[in-house]
């Protein structure tokens, strides 16, 4: 496949990765990606030295250990809080606006004088160092003073998925041992409201968690015992000065059995890596504006809040449906906002295509640089379309794919390479990256597991109180190896490709594919607006292809449509390959961020636990999945 982008020697010389590069002494990536893996002692610290992180105590070593449990800055002493409001008070730091259109900002100074308020505030509701914080709120100005006035303070932030029920949420916080539980009491959501409140105070009684301290967005009342946050007070104190790996935060993730995963992040690790990654891949700079389409519970939330306010921009937080209004929401905002970056997952994307291309055009997007994509898997169509309709054919799409437990990426996309579609032109620098083959050695052209060879600032600490399922999930398959779990291709030029999960990915007939190439292939039909593919058992090819397909508004299912949809699969990767069965659904089961759970699908049609549900935002798709299966 041939690259769709191409930088030019202007915009290379201008990135913050070269500049950086640069003053190292490199003008080849290549040489420089490798000193960022074989040097790594000496790139994290030249990368964090240049950024002029404000260390209370300064760090004796980068790294000391190895896999599986090494310590990252040893010695070193800092609070995260202090690294990312070090900048101009007078700069924009946060900007955020609600589905209904309030806008409201916060510069430098501005979000330091409320992070310092609110962090007294907990600090005088008895929230003590160490004590375990829930965060229950949509993106916006609360919830990113929130998560860094529990850091100021030395707690640790639990974040957590705005549209969980009571019983998810009080997982998580339970198995965290929350102390307090802060609560936005509703939002809007295509403009009905969402009385979260209420929820949270089913949690809570769940979770025997007691204290409860509400946002008040929709102006809910108050029962007895509960804090309004704009009544908080206290007697101000500086930032409680942290060890380097003193965990600020747990991200819980979903498994397809057992409880959730409690992920533990430490101040110079998830902040700094987010940095690293937006600098070196995004080239976000001061002047920036940065827009994840995310809700905190997800990593690229704290990842984006975290990120860009370590790196001087401004931080846009969205509160709101993509789509409401009506279908130009997202691009009246970019303009609007005159917002340079914009990260949308490919699910995201493929859902605004029907609406056409009218919305986008009607936008003035001339503020977009940078262009962002994370959370599965592309196929061709909704990427191309990206890149033409949004990207104009101009902008970069800075792939990227990593996770929770990575605080960032593994592989993404730098500006100073070409880009081929779908594809991450690099392993992240500081990732020394590998696709391994089934013995665990490097392999080039052939599908394999991804893997990172040496430890880096930023992974996960371990599981909340759960070492031996961390160890088995990271480093079961290959010892000494972190196996992510993801089948990937590296190419003869060095350009990776994700093929999907390994409990995703097909294998038929002893030929491995990944989901996105049948659906691709699938959505080739003009009929289609969406699809999910997986693996079934078969007794003869040992995995056979079944299609979960969505039809276009207006279009009626029939056998003659399924045929018709197989046989361009077939025409596209061979008659082996065609799908055993075609079905069609009204909807996919999705997370809120878009991100369709094909673990889910497959459990559902094989009538198996479909494990965790509580991050899917439409249960009800499970459903009419186990009623196709049985018709």
């Amino acid at each position: 496949m041939e690259p769709i982008w191409y930088p030019n020697p202007e915009e290379i010389q201008a990135t913050r990765l070269f500049r950086f590069m640069e003053a190292l002494g490199f003008r080849d990536y290549e040489a420089f990606y490798r000193y960022s893996v074989e040097e790594l002692e000496d790139f994290y610290h030249q990368f964090f030295t240049h950024l002029g992180l404000p260390w209370r105590k300064p760090y004796e070593r980068v790294i000391e250990g190895g896999f599986p449990l090494p310590r990252f800055f040893v010695g070193g002493r800092l609070n995260l809080v202090e690294a990312a409001l070090r900048h101009d008070p007078s700069r924009l730091a946060l900007l955020h606006e609600t589905e209904d259109g309030q806008v409201r900002a916060l510069s430098y100074g501005e979000l330091q004088a409320e992070v310092a308020r609110v962090a007294a505030g907990l600090k005088a509701l008895g929230v003590e160092r160490g004590d375990r914080v829930g965060l229950w709120l949509p993106m916006g100005l609360e919830a990113a003073v929130l998560l860094l006035a529990t850091s100021w303070l030395g707690a640790i932030a639990i974040p957590i998925f705005s549209g969980y029920a009571a019983e998810a949420a009080a997982v998580r916080l339970k198995d965290a041992g929350a102390k307090l539980l802060v609560v936005q009491d509703g939002f809007l959501r295509r403009g009905r409201r969402v009385e979260l409140l209420l929820e949270a105070r089913k949690a809570l009684a769940l979770a025997e968690t007691s204290d409860l301290l509400v946002v008040r967005r929709l102006g809910l009342p108050l029962e007895a015992g509960e804090v309004d946050y704009a009544s908080l007070r206290g007697e101000p104190f500086p930032p409680e000065e942290m060890e380097s790996m003193d965990p600020f935060m747990l991200i819980y993730t979903s498994g397809t059995t057992g409880r959730p995963k409690g992920t533990v992040h430490y101040h110079a690790g998830f902040p700094l890596k987010a940095a690293l990654d937006l600098a070196l891949l995004f080239d976000l700079r001061e002047e920036d504006r940065l827009f994840w389409f995310t809700d905190l519970g997800w990593m690229m939330g704290p990842w984006a809040i975290l990120g860009g306010l370590i790196l001087g921009a401004t931080v846009f937080l969205y509160d709101g449906a993509p789509d409401h209004p009506g279908p130009e929401r997202l691009w009246r905002m970019v303009e609007a906002h005159r917002l340079t970056h914009l990260g949308l997952s490919p699910t995201l994307v493929r859902a605004l295509i029907p609406f056409g291309e009218a919305p986008v055009r009607a936008s003035d997007l001339s503020s977009l640089r940078v262009l962002g994509s994370t959370g599965e898997p592309w196929n061709l169509e909704p990427y191309l379309w990206f890149f033409r309709v949004v990207g104009e054919e101009k902008r970069p799409i800075v792939n990227y794919s990593g996770g929770t437990e990575i605080s960032g990426g593994i592989l993404g996309n730098v500006l100073l390479r070409p880009i081929k579609p779908m594809g991450f032109n690099t392993a992240v620098p500081g990732m020394a990256a590998a696709v391994l083959d089934e013995e665990g050695k490097p392999t080039q052209g052939r599908v394999g597991e991804l893997a990172v060879l040496k430890p880096w600032p930023g992974m996960t600490k371990g599981f909340w109180q759960d070492e031996a399922r961390y160890l088995d999930t990271y480093f079961g398959r290959f010892p000494g190896v972190w196996v992510h779990g993801d089948f990937a291709l590296l190419d003869e030029e060095g350009h990776f490709f994700i093929l999907g999960r390994s409990d995703d990915t097909l294998k038929v007939a002893g030929k491995r594919v990944g989901p996105a190439e049948v659906e691709t292939a699938a959505t080739r039909h003009p009929a289609l607006k969406e699809c999910a593919a997986i693996g079934v058992p078969h007794p003869v090819k040992g995995e056979a292809i079944v299609l979960f397909a969505v039809l276009k508004p207006g279009l009626t299912p029939s056998p003659a449509l399924a045929e018709e949809v197989a046989e361009k699969v077939a025409e596209a990767l061979g008659k082996p390959l065609r799908p055993e069965k075609v079905l069609f659904v009204p909807d996919l089961p999705k997370t809120r961020n878009a991100k369709v759970m094909r673990r889910v699908v497959r459990a559902a049609f094989l009538g198996q636990d479909p494990g965790d549900l509580s991050a899917l935002e439409n249960p009800e798709a499970v459903e009419a999945i186990r009623q196709a299966a049985g018709s």
